[in-house]
Formats: C-alpha cells, structure tokens, sequence
C-alpha cells in the first residue's frame, strides 16, 4: 500500500472553535510533505491527529493501515489500536521532552525496550548506531542539561528513530532553538528526507521547506487552501492568502 496517511473529510473542534475543516489529505510513502501557515492556522493540530495526540470529531483518517477512531469511539475504547499506530509513528515536538535524570542513552532506550521488548544490550547497540548518525556518539552518557539545545533536539531524533517508525511527524522542530543551532537539526532531517522517510514537517523555515519538501500543505483558519510542489508555490502562490502569507514571511 503506497499511501501512508488518508484523510477524508475530517473535521477537528475545540467547543464551539471549528479548528480542521473537511481536511482531505494524502500522503504516500517516501514522501516529504512540509506545513506551512501562520500560529493559530491548525497546522499542529494537523500533525498530532495523525498520532492520536488530537482527537477529530468527524470524518476519517487512516494511519499506515489502522482506521483512527473519532473522538466518541476513542471515548469507548480503541486505546490498544491506537498504541499499535503510534509504534510506528515517530514525533518530534518544539521542546525535547527528553527524561532530565536520565543520560542519552537510556532516553533513547526506555520505548525500544518496554515497548517493542528489546534486549537492553539489543537497544544499547541500535542507540549507539543512531546516536552516531546524528553525530552524537561521544555524548550517550552524559545528561540532557549538559547538552545545548540543538544537541537535545537530535537526541528526541534519535529517540524516534529507535522503534524504527514508518512515518516521522515533525511540529516546529527548530522553533525553541537558538539560530545557531538550527542548521544542524535541520541537517538531521535533510539526511533522513534523502533515505527516503515518510514525513510530515510543519516549520517556519522557509528555505528548508522548498529544499527538502515533496509538497507544501498552505492552511488557513484551519483549511487547506492549497498543496503545490515547493517551487510552485514559492513562486506563484495559487491563493491570494498564500501570497500574503508568503509576503510576510519571506520579508524576515
């Protein structure tokens, strides 16, 4: 099955607040798929319907394979489907979330082991192999507040990448991070886009997102407006909403 995440449809409400309007998205294996639009618009939202951190109300949304129970059947069970799609859904988010007591690798090691039932040797080695990958290696036993920002969102990389997801969710990745640090997390992602993960990223850096993007996703006051190619929409944005977002941004 080349499609990786389907949604139809699919409606998300806070209350009253409408914040995903009839969102009908596709997204296919090896594809790179960035988010863009201004705070507020529902792009992180988006992403964390994908891993059951959000629950939508109506419509329909399938992961990698697994229906994604609504909001009322959530309610009434559905909890063990739902840790069955996120074994194989990673996620990245803004700030590292990282266990301040424990070093780099036991962080990297707690799910392999407890979820996936690694051998903690087993876990050890596949960590070392990852931290390596990030460049990170020579820092396994040290603790997160010894490491600078950039360090510990490679390290929450690693982390995901070590119950070998199908697909990585990435919300805003650099946002926390001084500007210095940025580059190398988005080194990172550049490296996994070339291995051919699946992602969805939502970020503001714009010049990655026409770099490493597949298709750029606009959304506005939570619906879709437009999906390109990145060199499309960059230069000849469809939506007039588009093109003022991109005004503003690219001013910076």
């Amino acid at each position: 099955m080349n499609t990786i995440v389907e949604m139809k449809s699919m409606n998300k409400f806070y209350g009253a607040h409408h914040v995903l309007k009839d969102i009908d998205l596709t997204v296919t294996r090896g594809e790179v798929m960035v988010v863009l639009g201004a705070s507020g618009s529902g792009k992180s939202t988006l992403i964390r319907c994908v891993n059951g951190l959000e629950m939508y109300q109506n419509g329909s949304l399938v992961v990698d394979g697994y229906n994604m129970p609504v909001e009322e059947d959530r309610r009434l069970g559905g909890e063990r489907e739902l840790a069955d799609i996120r074994k194989g859904v990673g996620m990245v988010f803004q700030q590292f979330n990282l266990f301040p007591h424990k070093t780099v690798v036991e962080n990297i090691t707690i799910a392999p082991i407890r979820v996936r039932k690694k051998s903690k040797d087993e876990a050890e080695a596949a960590a070392m192999k990852l931290l390596e990958r990030v460049d990170l290696k020579a820092h396994a036993h040290k603790y997160p507040g010894q490491l600078s920002g950039g360090q510990q969102q490679r390290v929450a990389i690693a982390r995901s990448l070590a119950m070998e997801p199908h697909l990585m969710l990435f919300d805003e990745p650099t946002s926390a991070l001084d500007p210095e640090m940025v580059g190398e997390v988005l080194d990172v992602m550049r490296e996994l886009a070339a291995e051919g993960m699946t992602m969805m990223i939502v970020t503001h850096e714009m010049g990655f997102a026409r770099e490493v993007g597949d298709r750029v996703v606009y959304i506005d006051q939570g619906s879709i407006l437009e999906i390109a190619k990145p060199d499309t929409f960059f230069d000849n944005p469809q939506n007039d909403r588009a093109r003022s977002f991109l005004a503003r941004v690219l001013k910076h």
